[in-house]
């Protein structure tokens, strides 16, 4: 009987023990698990890569583009005439087609700086800016340098809006030649899942002098959907594009000593310094405040008060403007009891 009581008690306290250890072993990490990479400048999955920068083409005909759903950052920048054009920065996945590609501008020098010595991919540029982008610590890969296999045309459009960067094979081009291009580090912005305060709006409105963007907030895929031009800003590949976290950086905008071919005179953003702005994510504006004291360093933003404001994971686009956004809030419907 002795016998009998002792066994009950051994296997009981073996159960408890493996019980135990399958307890601790579940919280301990798994043998062959691999923390999730985080790209530093979007927040969201995927590797630090090396960085592309590509001007691309934002007039009506050059919509609908090609590979911005990809982009980690996208910035939207006023050239002559008061349209605009962006600089859409790749690192956690590089496309293979991007496009269409313009040219670059003055103010894309101090703008991308911040990010280091990236591999800067244009259509060719003003020839007095040439050496200031040779000089500026980007590697130079305009369109100028570089085979018609890697800047190709796209027979469906119509020039100038008909270049299309082959991207993957200029970095396996990059790599094949033992070049090397900064990977993504930390930038000036923080992410955040959560973030308290802000106001709620369902539009907002940027303009430009010959162009505008707008975006509402979709709650069912948590990202602002952008309209451009006021259509729906949709990508060649039926995608519509819109960001995680929208910010709007207020800007001085002033005169360069830059012409276009035309006689146009080139605007610079003015983008080292201070001044205001919004950040826009999860439905709600937050008034901001950024500062950048010189181009080598990267662009903070915090609160008005001076707290930390971070980005929302995800897709990150900026829009450099030279005054403040029009907002469009909720209608708030007036409760029975105040009608009476």
């Amino acid at each position: 009987m002795y016998f009998k009581k002792s066994r009950v008690v051994s296997v009981i306290a073996l159960s408890l023990i493996l019980t135990s250890c399958s307890s601790v072993k579940s919280l301990l990490p798994a043998e062959n698990e691999k923390p999730v990479a985080v790209n530093p400048i979007s927040g969201h999955e995927g590797p630090s890569g090396p960085i592309l920068v590509v001007k691309i083409d934002d007039t009506p005909l050059a919509h609908p583009q090609i590979g911005l759903e990809d982009a980690d950052c996208v910035y939207i920048e006023q050239v002559e005439g008061g349209l605009t054009r962006l600089a859409a920065v790749f690192s956690s996945r590089i496309p293979q087609l991007i496009g269409p590609v313009r040219s670059a501008r003055i103010s894309d020098i101090d703008l991308l700086a911040q990010y280091g010595k990236v591999a800067f991919a244009y259509s060719g540029a003003q020839s007095k800016l040439l050496p200031v982008i040779a000089s500026s610590g980007m590697l130079d890969l305009g369109a100028q340098h570089e085979s018609p296999l890697i800047y190709t045309r796209d027979l469906t459009r119509t020039a100038p809006v008909d270049m299309v960067l082959r991207a993957q094979d200029l970095l396996e081009k990059l790599k094949s030649q033992n070049v090397v291009v900064d990977n993504a580090k930390e930038m000036g912005w923080k992410f955040s899942n959560e973030l308290a305060g802000g106001k709620v709006i369902s539009r907002v409105t940027m303009n430009w002098p010959a162009n505008s963007y707008s975006a509402v907030w979709s709650k069912e895929e948590s990202r602002w959907l952008l309209s451009h031009h006021g259509q729906p800003d949709v990508s060649a590949s039926g995608i519509t594009l819109g960001p995680t976290t929208l910010v709007i950086q207020v800007v001085s905008i002033i005169d360069s000593t830059y012409h276009d071919k035309v006689g146009g005179v080139t605007p610079l953003s003015i983008t080292v310094g201070s001044g205001q702005g919004f950040i826009l994510r999860d439905g709600k504006a937050f008034r901001a405040r950024w500062i950048r004291p010189n181009a080598q360093e990267q662009t903070t933003w915090t609160l008005e008060d001076g707290n930390p404001l971070p980005f929302a994971p995800g897709q990150l686009w900026v829009a450099l403007v030279a005054s403040a956004p029009d907002f469009t809030y909720p209608v708030v419907s007036a409760s029975p009891s105040a009608t009476k």
